[in-house]
């Protein structure tokens, strides 16, 4: 059960915790795809095949395992490697790959994302805690956020207490004081049980628990979280 007297900062997860994060993937993809075809067409057509673009990145993933905590490193090696076996030119990657992030970063906030993160932010320091490569500034929620730690940034991801400690120490409190917020089971919940924190589990699809230790509580939104603590 939560306990909202113990709560000092909140960490909230971002993708599908704050924005459904598929639809904008999609879009993003779609939108290299346009880039590729004008600029590069043969690695269009490598890159737009859901297979071959899967194969892409676990080849850059078994190649380089040093970049498997950074999406975004992933994805722009995986474009620089479609360039290479269409004969095309490599530099290419970073632009291409900048078109993509760009459109990454137009998410459509769930209804009642920004009226809780506005409430809570009014009463609580907001760390962002991410293990995916979203920027609060570029979405235009940096002004809500005291900190903003991803696994790309930080060199590992959740469940690793080391980036939850870390958001702690962002907010300038003990583990024990956070309430860490998110939608995945392993990395979010489990994750912040794991290193000394309370945790909330947003299950906006009305999902069974059967994940062991359980969460101090769970939302479907996020404006009832802000029921649980006022």
């Amino acid at each position: 059960m939560l306990d909202p007297s113990r709560v000092r900062a909140i960490s909230l997860d971002l993708d599908d915790t704050l924005w459904p994060i598929w639809p904008t993937i999609q879009r993003a993809e779609q939108a290299l795809n346009v880039w590729l075809c004008t600029h590069a067409p043969m690695s269009a057509a490598l890159f737009a095949n859901p297979v071959a673009r899967q194969t892409l990145r676990e080849h850059v993933l078994n190649t380089r395992p040093e970049l498997a905590h950074d999406l975004s490193a992933v994805r722009r090696e995986a474009i620089r490697l479609a360039l290479y076996r269409a004969n095309e030119d490599p530099l290419l990657a970073e632009p291409a790959f900048e078109v993509f992030f760009a459109e990454r970063h137009k998410v459509d906030l769930y209804e009642d994302a920004l009226p809780a993160l506005e409430w809570l932010a009014q009463r609580y320091p907001l760390v962002a805690l991410s293990n995916g490569n979203a920027d609060v500034e570029r979405v235009g929620l940096s002004g809500l956020f005291t900190a903003s730690l991803s696994a790309a940034t930080f060199g590992v991801g959740k469940p690793s207490e080391d980036i939850f400690h870390a958001a702690a120490r962002a907010a300038g409190v003990l583990p024990g004081h956070v309430l860490h917020v998110g939608d995945d089971a392993h990395l979010d919940v489990l994750g912040a049980l794991g290193a000394g924190m309370q945790a909330i589990w947003v299950n906006r699809q009305a999902q069974t628990w059967t994940h062991g230790p359980q969460p101090h509580g769970t939302v479907s939104q996020l404006t009832e979280l802000c029921e649980l603590l006022a």
